[in-house]
Parts: structure tokens; sequence; C-alpha cells
């Protein structure tokens, strides 16, 4: 029998945590900009253990190549408050010339533009967070 009570969270190991991010093409990036901190919602795809963005000239997130950044993504479900949430810590790097042709056409982005742009995050740390069932009645908001 599983020890963890209904409603109850659970750590992910980076493993399954950069599983589940590969798992989904949308996610938030948190830089940043103009000394104040910034959130943009992205496409990405997962890339040998990177998290790799697109974006158009002149993106605010240009701004946050060369400095730390961090990526979520999650899946969560309200009503039985199920899903799970991942968050990449690292460098945000522009993707270079040799490179830049495989990722010209990935990720699909969301809006449009050219999109010319390509940001690859190394994550150094890597944290997940799973919620395995509703809250007892007592707990919930």
């Amino acid at each position: 029998m599983d020890p963890t009570p209904p409603g109850a969270g659970r750590e992910l190991g980076r493993a399954e945590s950069l599983n589940l991010l590969g798992s989904v093409s949308v996610g938030r990036v948190v830089f940043t900009h103009q000394a104040l901190p910034t959130i943009r919602p992205v496409n990405h795809v997962l890339h040998d253990g990177c998290v790799i963005v697109r974006t158009h000239p002149g993106a605010a997130l240009l701004s946050a190549i060369g400095t730390v950044v961090a990526y979520e993504a999650d899946v969560i479900h309200e009503g039985d408050r199920i899903g799970w949430s991942v968050i990449a810590v690292g460098f945000a790097r522009r993707v270079g010339a040799r490179e830049l042709t495989r990722f010209r056409t990935l990720p699909c982005p969301s809006v449009a533009g050219e999109m010319t742009e390509v940001i690859r995050i190394d994550p150094e740390l890597v944290t997940g967070f799973a919620l395995d069932g509703e809250l007892p009645a007592e707990q919930a908001v």
C-alpha cells in the first residue's frame, strides 16, 4: 500500500522531472529584464537534457542570454488536484550557428512572426513536484 496519503505531494527526481518537462510543449521562462523579474510563456522542446526555445529578434527574452534563468512547466487538473510541476534552473545561451539550422523549425511557436533566435537553457538544478490527488476536506482552500 502506498504510504502517501491522498492530496499529498511528492518530490520527483531529476530524470522523472526532465521526462515530464519533455512531455509538454509550453512552459514559462523566468528572467530579469530591465532590473525587474519577468515571466514569458513560450513553446519549448527538450533536447539532450536542455530546454530549447525559439523567439523573435527584439524579444525581451534575449536579454536573458548569458544569465541564469528558471524554466517552469506543469500539468495540473484543478478538479481532482492531480498533476505535476517541474522547474529547471540554468544558464541561458544563444544557440550557435552550427546548431541553429537543427532548431529553426522546432519548437513551433504559438505566436506568429519571424522566430529566428534560438535559446538553449542548460539546467543545473531540476526540481519536480507531483500532486497525487484531492486534498482532504479540512485542508481544501
